[in-house]
């Protein structure tokens, strides 16, 4: 779930700049912790977030009108295939 990828490195980077911007004012071990909880806060949303889209995707979309595609058919554009 918490897989790393490219992009994460602009995560890493705002998260060592909170890091640093919040050190004068609560410390720097506080202000490491609070890095900590954003960076992973952050990447589970991220995860959840994927997943739910992709359960809710599913096989995907039909180009045509947009409708889910159930059973490999748009059951819009295809009446043959109607699950309703």
């Amino acid at each position: 779930m918490l897989k790393f990828e490219r992009r994460d490195f602009i995560l890493v980077a705002a998260s060592i700049f909170l890091m640093l911007g919040l050190a004068p004012f609560i410390g720097i071990a506080y202000s490491l912790a609070v890095a900590f909880l954003v960076y992973f806060g952050i990447k589970v949303f991220v995860g959840r977030r994927k997943q739910q889209m992709l359960r809710d995707a599913g096989a995907g979309f039909c180009a045509e009108c947009g409708t889910k595609i159930v059973n490999d058919t748009c059951p819009s554009c295809n009446p043959d295939h109607r699950d309703v």
